[in-house]
C-alpha cells in the first residue's frame, strides 16, 4: 500500500488527492459563499482566493478557458460588492477595533490593513474616528506579554529593559513612548 503522501499530488505548495471539480460560474459562487460564511474579507482576498482555484483547475485542465474564468471572478466580486456581501469598510473596521483592543499600534494596524488590500485613506479615516490612546495600547501590550511594567520583579525588569523596549518599538509605537510605558508603575505596585 502507498504511503499518504504517495497517494495525494504535491501542487503549489499543497497536497491535492485529485482533480478538483469543474469550475463554473455557479461553482465559484459557492465557493466564495462558503468562504465568506466563515471569514470576513476584503475585495482583494476573495478577489485572490477565487483566482487560487481558478490556477488550480486550469492546472489540471489544460484546455480550460483561464481568461473566461478570471472574468467570472470579477463578476462575482462585483455583485458580492453590490449586495454587500463583502466591505472593505466594514472589515476595516473590525481589524482596527480588534487590533486596539489587543495594543496594537496605528502603524501594525494599518500595515496589516494594506497587506489585505484595504485602501489608506480609508484605514486612516476610520482610524480616526476610533478612541485610541497609544499609550494605553502599549500598556495593553505590555501586560499582554508580561513585560515592561508586568514583569514578574524588578530584577528581571531591569535586566530585560532593551529586550522589553525593542518588543515595542518593533510593535510599531515609537521610542519616546516605549521607554514612558516601560517606566510606568502600575498602581497596585505604587507604595
Amino acid at each position: 500500500m502507498l504511503s499518504k503522501n504517495k497517494r495525494k499530488r504535491f501542487v503549489r505548495g499543497e497536497y491535492h488527492k485529485q482533480k478538483p471539480e469543474e469550475i463554473t460560474p455557479q461553482r465559484l459562487k459557492n465557493i466564495a459563499l462558503n468562504y465568506l460564511k466563515r471569514f470576513e474579507a476584503t475585495e482583494a482576498t476573495l478577489r485572490t482566493m477565487l483566482q487560487r482555484r481558478v490556477s488550480l483547475y486550469a492546472f489540471y485542465d489544460k484546455e480550460f478557458d483561464k481568461k473566461k474564468a478570471l472574468e467570472w471572478v470579477e463578476q462575482i466580486v462585483a455583485e458580492f460588492v453590490q449586495r454587500q456581501y463583502v466591505d472593505d469598510a466594514r472589515f476595516a473596521e473590525i481589524k482596527i477595533r480588534h487590533g486596539i483592543e489587543s495594543g496594537k499600534s496605528p502603524r501594525y494596524i494599518l500595515n496589516r490593513l494594506r497587506e489585505k488590500g484595504v485602501d489608506d485613506d480609508m484605514a486612516e479615516q476610520i482610524l480616526a474616528k476610533q478612541d485610541y490612546d497609544p499609550f494605553a495600547a502599549a500598556l495593553q501590550l505590555t501586560k499582554k506579554r508580561k513585560i515592561g511594567p508586568y514583569s514578574q520583579d524588578a530584577e528581571i525588569r531591569k535586566n530585560r529593559r532593551d529586550k522589553d523596549l525593542a518588543v515595542l518599538v518593533r510593535a510599531g509605537f515609537d521610542y519616546d513612548l516605549a521607554l514612558k510605558v516601560l517606566d510606568f508603575v502600575p498602581e497596585e505596585e505604587n507604595p
